[in-house]
């Protein structure tokens, strides 16, 4: 089977029940702002962390695979059985940021992204699941959207930036902390 189709070339794709929309549509531009999540949380999961952030990492990338699959699906066509995102989903990150944040200082500056390359990696991955969240408020606008997938976005977001605090702690570097000019 060949990986081409050849049927995008005009700038249309379908959507999961067989609807045809432009490639710049809004449904597109969510998931495919959730997959670009996927690989930056891909990259985080292979530097040289601990093996329980690679675990919490892949369960991560798994239910945005959930996530863009229901993203991806035509409300209204799809006869498809997707994959569901449940409350629990949304729980794991919170209990798992919560077993983080117990071991972390009390946050009481803004924190600037950096410490090193693979904090830097979890502050870009926030910034882009911020984005995602963002494209899929607005498609829920107008469309149906599970509203758990803004949640656990927005948890996600979250979890990023916890993680980064605490592989800046876990790597000994120091807390880049916003200090204004006053």
């Amino acid at each position: 089977m060949k990986i081409y189709t050849k049927t995008g070339d005009k700038g249309q794709t379908s959507l999961i029940g067989g609807t045809r929309v432009p490639k710049f549509h809004l449904r597109i531009e969510t998931y495919g702002t959730v997959d670009e999540l996927n690989s930056h949380i891909g990259l985080i999961r292979c530097q040289p962390i601990d093996p329980s952030y690679q675990s919490v990492l892949k369960e991560i990338q798994d239910r945005l695979f959930t996530i863009g699959s229901s993203l991806a699906a035509d409300p209204e066509r799809s006869k498809m059985k997707i994959p569901d995102l449940n409350d629990e989903d949304i729980t794991f990150l919170e209990n798992e940021m919560d077993a983080m944040n117990a071991q972390l200082p009390e946050l009481k500056h803004f924190v600037l992204p950096g410490g090193n390359t693979i904090v830097s990696y979890c502050h870009i991955a926030r910034c882009v699941c911020r984005r995602a969240e963002r494209l899929t408020v607005e498609l829920a606008e107008n469309s149906f959207v599970d509203e758990r997938v803004t949640v656990y976005l927005n948890r996600l977001s979250d979890y990023l930036f916890v993680l980064a605090r605490k592989l800046n702690k876990d790597f000994g570097a120091a807390e880049n902390i916003w200090i204004p000019r006053i």
